[in-house]
């Protein structure tokens, strides 16, 4: 079952407030970093002559005024004055970026990687750094980190830099919001709140020393009250982020609160209202979602060249989330093709930031990197075209979002799911099933040569794949069996192991890739909040119990492809692992019965076939295994919010008894090929007393035609048949005379299974 939560709305803000947050700050990186250099070189460095500094004034005017040619001669000119300085060159190469209206990316990254060799330290050891200057040039490459999507690298020198900031410095708040934005992408709500409870309390300190500081130190006063109004501006940027994390906590008391605020700051701004929405929609209040939705203006929502997000392309694949959660799904996948075509034109205009990784992030704008969702977008079709029935068009969206998303397990399983959903529907429609025509295929001859045709029942040793490579992505069930053991290898290995390897080993695998790093950096923390969760972007991470519910259906979905390969102990074996687990659901432990039944009975162990098919082994339907770690906020005394508002859908089978039906119409088979007729016979009519004549598979009724047929009963076999149902057992046995002719048993049934789609 596809959960709600397994959709990602792209963002809760359109304006994404960290990110144009990190905007201004590239773009005053320059400015502080020319000022500072400038100050630096002219005053607080010795043998600084008025030349340098007249020359240093000027190149900052003139890159304040957007004069970028002028200002690098005068770059050019001060740095023949002076050689040594890096700072010059780091200027230069800031002031060349913004001259290439940031399409530079790549080179700059470069040039920034050389300056730090240049200066023979590294953000390991930038504890050490003598001159605190030297980290705007760590800055500089966490900015470009962060729009490369590199997120892990990003933290780590942003961590490096916080723990030496001056507080009251704009610098420090800089850091602080980037480090926030990064916590809320990777998904470590708890260390982006520690972070604002941090910049509060430097607002309200920065307010007091303010006072106090202003009649001795007017100089000192006036940069705490900068500070303190710099802080006051950020207050709503720092409510909204506070949002964000409570809704990533779940914690429905403290996230109200602060939706309060932020409709006070920030009125019925776009911002706002999508935060609100993204609440109601976790508290399953579809419809007040919508409304919130529809009722922002994003018309007047600066463009994605100042925010660097299209927030029409949020607008709708939001309301396709909701309508998904719903369960509308045709109007769902309707919203999600808008926001792609959304984000294509939003792509186009930038310079095709659809192709941003083939480019290697050279001639697209820097905002473009982070503005372009089609992997998102493109994972949240799949999902949805899955649960509409189009399998092949779920399997190429999902095909191309495993691009980027390779170490997502669930992503892997989704495919598997395509693949065995596509088959399916190919084989019912060409070998004829009889789900819903009966089991006459077809009827040939007349008169006393008329004979009927029974549909054939077998499925078993099937091979989907003509002579090409399993490994080619095509919806084959060889390619579903290869993304099944590549979600497996994902998973942790031991549970007992997962706390401890979560954060080391799947993010290792993960992080091997610089343009799609985002897959793993949810394990980038090294707090301890970090090793509850497995990776699994671009949804939420996966906490322990749901890891262990996706091992379960992924086990399950395993031995089922294996049975229709015709890997009989390979299904086998998967099934018994179902079974073993600890935590494992009603459904999938009646599946894995079943399964391990009809692996047995092909490998010719029918005795322990029949031990799987006891119907006491059945005592429980459910669908999913919950647990009170899906709320964090229950940990900590608040409300958790809900997941879904929309009950848990109905499965196959719905009910025990029904299960245990199924269990008994799969005994039946079993003593049939022990030749127990009377047995099977037993476990037939018990097995249809228990349900509607309507619930019946076809395959118990050929089952019933053949314990005739070897009785003799060729009369009441055709009358099953004919009425194509079950008939109870006559009275009166037939004489013995008309068992003279020899009866030709047909090919009985094998065990009738049916994927559980999770």
């Amino acid at each position: 079952m596809c959960q709600s939560t397994e959709l990602n709305p792209i963002s809760t803000d359109p304006t994404h407030t960290g990110f144009l947050t990190i905007l201004e700050k590239a773009t005053d990186m320059a400015e502080n970093t020319e000022q500072n250099e400038a100050k630096h070189d002219s005053s607080s460095s010795p043998g600084v002559t008025d030349q340098e500094k007249e020359i240093a004034a000027s190149a900052y005017e003139a890159y304040l005024s957007g004069k970028y040619d002028e200002s690098l001669k005068h770059l050019e000119t001060l740095q023949e004055l002076n050689k040594e300085d890096y700072k010059i060159a780091m200027n230069k190469a800031v002031v060349e970026f913004y001259k290439s209206s940031q399409t530079t990316t790549g080179t700059l990254k470069q040039t920034l990687l050389a300056m730090k060799n240049q200066v023979h330290t590294s953000a390991e050891d930038i504890d050490g750094l003598d001159d605190v200057e030297n980290s705007w040039l760590y800055y500089n490459q966490a900015i470009i980190h962060y729009h490369m999507r590199q997120y892990s690298d990003a933290i780590a020198i942003g961590e490096r830099l916080y723990q030496f900031l001056e507080p009251f410095e704009k610098f420090a708040q800089a850091v602080c919001f980037l480090l926030v934005d990064l916590y809320l992408l990777t998904f470590q709500p708890e260390k982006a709140l520690h972070l604002l409870a941090v910049l509060d309390k430097l607002s309200t300190t920065g307010s007091s020393k303010n006072g106090k500081g202003e009649s001795s130190n007017k100089d000192g006063a006036n940069q705490k009250a900068e500070f303190t109004a710099m802080m006051e501006a950020a207050k709503s940027k720092m409510h909204q982020y506070k949002v964000r994390a409570y809704i990533q906590m779940k914690s429905s008391k403290a996230c109200k609160r602060e939706i309060k605020s932020v409709m006070n700051t920030a009125g019925n701004s776009a911002p706002s209202l999508f935060l609100k929405s993204n609440f109601e929609y976790l508290r399953g209040n579809y419809r007040k979602a919508v409304k919130l939705l529809n009722s922002s203006n994003i018309a007047e929502h600066p463009g994605p060249i100042k925010t660097g997000e299209c927030v029409r392309c949020m607008f709708w694949n939001n309301l396709g989330c909701i309508h998904f959660a719903m369960g509308k799904h045709n109007l769902g996948i309707f919203y999600f093709k808008k926001a792609l075509q959304e984000n294509d034109h939003t792509c186009a205009q930038l310079g095709d930031g659809s192709n941003a990784h083939a480019k290697k992030f050279t001639g697209i704008p820097m905002c473009a990197l982070l503005a372009n969702k089609r992997y998102e977008l493109l994972y949240n079709c799949g999902i949805q075209l899955l649960h509409i029935g189009r399998p092949l068009a779920a399997f190429e969206c999902l095909m191309e979002a495993v691009q980027v998303y390779h170490s997502n397990p669930r992503l892997w399983l989704r495919l598997a799911e395509c693949c065995i959903s596509a088959n399916k529907g190919s084989e019912q429609e060409s070998k004829g099933l009889p789900c819903k025509k009966g089991i006459v295929q077809s009827i040939v001859g007349q008169g006393y040569h008329r004979k009927i045709i029974l549909a054939s029942q077998s499925t078993q040793n099937t091979i989907y794949s003509e002579g090409q490579s399993a490994a080619i992505p095509v919806a084959s069930m060889e390619f579903a069996a290869i993304g099944l053991r590549n979600a497996l290898l994902l998973l942790p290995e031991h549970q007992q192991d997962a706390k401890t390897e979560n954060g080391s080993k799947i993010c290792s695998q993960a992080g091997s890739t610089e343009s799609g790093n985002e897959n793993s950096d949810a394990c980038s923390g090294k707090g301890p909040e970090a090793d509850k969760f497995l990776s699994a972007a671009p949804s939420s991470p996966l906490r322990k119990q749901e890891v262990e519910n996706l091992r379960c259906s992924i086990l399950a979905c395993s031995a089922y492809v294996a049975l229709a390969l015709g890997d009989n102990l390979m299904a086998l074996n998967h099934a018994e692992k179902l079974l073993h687990q600890t935590k494992v659901s009603g459904s999938l432990k009646f599946l894995g019965h079943l399964y391990a039944a009809e692996a047995l009975i092909s490998l010719d162990r029918i005795s322990d076939a029949i031990g799987h098919l006891n119907p006491e082994n059945v005592s429980d339907v459910s669908m999913g295994v919950l647990s009170s770690e899906q709320d964090q906020g229950s940990d900590k005394g608040e409300e958790p919010v809900e997941s879904s508002g929309k009950q848990t859908p109905l499965c196959y089978p719905s009910s025990v008894t029904s299960a245990r039906a199924m269990m008994l119409f799969n005994l039946g088979s079993a003593y049939c090929l022990r030749s127990e007729y009377e047995k099977a016979r037993k476990c037939l009519h018990q097995a249809a007393s228990m349900v509607n004549t309507k619930e019946i598979p076809p395959e118990a009724i050929l089952l019933a035609v053949y314990l005739e047929l070897q009785n003799g009963n060729t009369q009441l076999a055709l009358q099953i048949i004919k009425r194509n149902q079950l008939l109870p057992s006559p009275v009166q046995r037939v004489s013995p005379d008309s068992r003279k002719k020899p009866v030709q048993p047909i090919q009985l049934p094998s065990s009738f299974t049916q994927v559980q789609r999770k």
